[in-house]
């Protein structure tokens, strides 16, 4: 029977991604591999900040070939300029036969304000359906994951999410959290049919301080809630990158895995 914790992730980035901002103090030098471990997490969304890692990229995947599950960012955070013009979907196709639990590929900061040629996402619809076509046809299908945040919802990103597989949704700043349920089915009114994952800050990189601990508690157990009722498919804490610095959300989420990840699940 799969419990909770088959449907937990952690978000991953290199070791130190977020020194020197958002207000959180420290210095984290923590691997996201000994991060999952610490945080008891054995499915991880690894997501290129700054542009790191780069190509190639087993090297980096080897120390994660041991976790049940794996996701690989084709398109990292917004400051990985680089794939702007171009991803890593090849890179990751290409990991396929050496890192058994790799099962997805995700597109992180992907939508944004509409442009001068009214485009509202990195990449045209035309392109997404490309790279899913790729992914569904490597020697291990893999499926295509989207970032989607509160603040997307008004723009025209229907189009974009049916050509996904997965649409992780995410409450950027912690007062936003109050309007979570509606916004939640706001998401499934544009994502029909899609697998929906919670994205869960253990942060508020919106105010840059920390997530008060009422909205912290509500984000995760109605997070469970959903995930009981088959709302959602999973919950994805962030980040790895700040699970060494002693911030009480993190320390608190560590505890609230352990109290609830072997619950089971319908």
């Amino acid at each position: 029977m799969p419990t909770v914790s088959d449907k937990l992730w952690l978000w991953g980035h290199p070791a130190g991604s977020y020194t020197g901002i958002w207000n959180l103090g420290g210095n984290s030098a923590i691997s996201v591999a000994a991060a999952a471990a610490y945080m008891g997490l054995r499915n991880v969304i690894l997501v290129a900040f700054g542009g790191k890692p780069e190509p190639p990229l087993l090297p980096h995947a080897q120390e994660l070939k041991h976790l049940d599950k794996l996701v690989w960012s084709i398109v990292g955070d917004s400051s990985s300029k680089r794939n702007d013009q171009q991803t890593d979907l090849d890179e990751v196709v290409a990991l396929v036969p050496d890192i058994p639990p790799l099962a997805g590929a995700i597109m992180d900061d992907f939508f944004h304000k509409p442009n001068e040629s009214g485009a509202v996402s990195r990449y045209s619809g035309e392109e997404i359906a490309g790279f899913a076509d790729a992914l569904h046809r490597a020697n291990r299908p893999l499926d295509l994951w989207v970032v989607l945040y509160a603040h997307d919802l008004d723009l025209d990103v229907a189009p974009i999410l049916a050509e996904c597989d997965v649409v992780t949704f995410w409450t950027w700043t912690a007062p936003e959290l109050a309007d979570l349920e509606r916004n939640m089915a706001r998401v499934r009114e544009l994502a029909p049919g899609k697998r929906i994952v919670q994205g869960c800050y253990m942060w508020d990189f919106g105010t840059n301080q920390e997530i008060p601990q009422p909205a912290l508690e509500r984000q995760f157990e109605t997070g469970l809630e959903w995930l009981k009722a088959g709302v959602t498919d999973g919950m994805i804490l962030l980040a790895s990158c700040i699970c060494d610095l002693g911030i009480p959300g993190v320390e608190w989420a560590r505890q609230w895995v352990a109290r609830v990840g072997s619950q089971p699940l319908p």
